[in-house]
């Protein structure tokens, strides 16, 4: 059998594993990818926020993504009946990134996953880890690629990026349910001739279609936009029966504002469905290991914070990992679970807003000061780090107590 050795092997080729293989390989060592799926492969995810940008920034991958023309992002509009509110990502309160880009997956990761190997990293698409063994740092992962062939990757440390395939957490049984409800989406991308009519391709549309179901309205460049709704599984339940694509042609046409853009444009592909996507680990890092991107924590779409959180949690690990393969000693409980919590746990508060209806309340009054509104536009543009702004570092009490106001003095 096959033996490789290396500084650093990193266990998923999307963006989170992308930025952190670039990070580490810039540093000096010697970096492996393994990859379970072949590329271009579809995922969801399509809506990026500004932080995102420093990541790729970092990771020296900003130019490769420019060069492909994706649709710039440059805030996000929210719609509930005739209600409007409409961020723009200048406007926000923390210094940073005032845009990002509206991306098919397939093409985002792969453009990633293709600079990664020009910059020199050994990337290996279709290649499945089927067991690891660790002594202290140093570890054995066992790989089986498509054509059946097992081989060794001796490494002094591992990455796991592997979002939904959770190779370190089912492997060692580190899987903890998130405590959010259970949600469903179905979705497709669809042909969009006249969006610029619409006068939104610049943003993502989010459109309160009930109390808690909500849809996405995602604009890409190659003239398809990525329409999806979001629900609990018993909303779904008024298109039981009905295939894919006709369940999805009756829900757009019971919303007003998609149904005349959208009710009779072709499918890109069949409507597909996920489910029970959020879940958790009770520690992101171990003797050997971190976990980065959703092989962490997945929290909901509403707010795009998924690959957000995934080149955030890589960004910072990688360059921890650095720190400590050049002999520094690392607190990876301070510097990174409990950092990369704060930014979780602020995002949660406003999902969870979101849902309890509570922020589309803030969201949709007429008297929002201007200074709060930016502020929260910061958190929408992925600054869940920034403790300056208030609606960040008390995220909770800080929401609640807006919420509180507002609905005072709607009853004065």
């Amino acid at each position: 059998m096959n033996t490789e050795k290396v500084d650093v092997l990193v266990i998923g080729s999307g963006p989170a594993g992308s930025v952190a293989a670039s990070i580490v390989h810039q540093a000096g060592y010697k970096v492996k990818v393994v990859e379970k799926e072949k590329f271009p492969r579809f995922v969801i995810g399509e809506s990026l926020l500004p932080r995102t940008m420093e990541a790729l920034d970092q990771a020296k991958l900003l130019e490769a993504v420019k060069a492909k023309g994706f649709q710039e992002k440059f805030g996000a509009k929210f719609l509930r009946g005739s209600d409007v509110c409409d961020f723009n990502f200048s406007d926000q309160f923390t210094k940073g990134w005032g845009w990002t880009w509206q991306v098919p997956r397939e093409d985002f990761d792969l453009t990633l996953a293709e600079e990664v190997k020009r910059m020199g990293v050994d990337v290996a698409f279709e290649t499945a880890v089927t067991g690891i063994q660790f002594n202290g740092t140093d570890s054995v992962t066992t790989t089986i690629d498509k054509s059946g062939k097992e081989s060794k990757i001796e490494a002094r440390f591992i990455i796991d990026s592997s979002g939904y395939g959770r190779v370190i957490p089912r492997l060692f049984n580190l899987d903890r349910p998130s405590g959010l409800p259970m949600r469903k989406t179905l979705f497709s991308h669809i042909e969009d001739p006249h969006r610029n009519t619409y006068d939104e391709p610049n943003r993502i549309i989010v459109i309160v279609h009930e109390p808690e179901t909500w849809i996405w309205v995602i604009p890409f460049s190659n003239g398809y936009t990525s329409v999806g709704f979001v629900g609990s599984p018993t909303f779904f339940d008024k298109v039981k029966g009905m295939g894919p694509e006709e369940a999805l042609r009756f829900l757009i046409n019971s919303e007003p504002h998609i149904a005349a853009r959208f009710g009779k444009n072709s499918f890109r592909f069949a409507p597909r469905t996920i489910e029970g996507w959020s879940v958790t680990t009770d520690k992101f890092f171990g003797d050997g290991f971190v976990l980065t991107g959703n092989v962490t924590e997945f929290l909901d779409p509403v707010f795009s914070s998924g690959v957000t959180l995934a080149v955030s949690s890589s960004q910072l690990a990688a360059n921890l990992l650095v720190r400590q393969l050049a002999g520094e000693s690392i607190n990876w409980q301070t510097e990174y679970q409990e950092t990369m919590m704060k930014g979780v746990d602020t995002f949660r508060t406003y999902v969870n807003g979101w849902y309890d209806q509570s922020l589309q309340e803030v969201f949709f009054a007429k008297n929002v000061n201007p200074v709060f509104k930016n502020q929260i536009c910061s958190v929408l543009a992925g600054y869940v780090w920034d403790e300056e702004n208030p609606f960040v570092k008390k995220h909770a009490r800080a929401l609640k107590s807006l919420v509180e106001v507002l609905r005072l003095e709607k009853t004065e």
